[in-house]
């Protein structure tokens, strides 16, 4: 089974304060399950809302400029 971290614990993992994880959960962005009135996001939901919005690195090949 998978671990449900609360919206505090989203929060600080991502490095970021309580209303980010929030705003993710209503506007339906995350996985989360709902427990009574508390809301958990399960660990694998976090790491791929993480993996879909990862933004790769270019690489670019290195021109040599002739000097003039």
């Amino acid at each position: 089974m998978d671990r449900l971290l609360s919206v505090g614990e989203v929060a600080e993992r991502l490095g970021t304060t309580d209303r980010f994880p929030r705003r993710l959960i209503e506007e339906r962005r995350i996985a989360f399950v709902k427990v009574g009135r508390h809301v958990r996001i399960p660990e694998t939901a976090l790491a791929a809302f993480v993996a879909a919005n990862t933004v790769q690195p270019v690489t670019r090949s290195r021109r040599l400029r002739a000097v003039a």
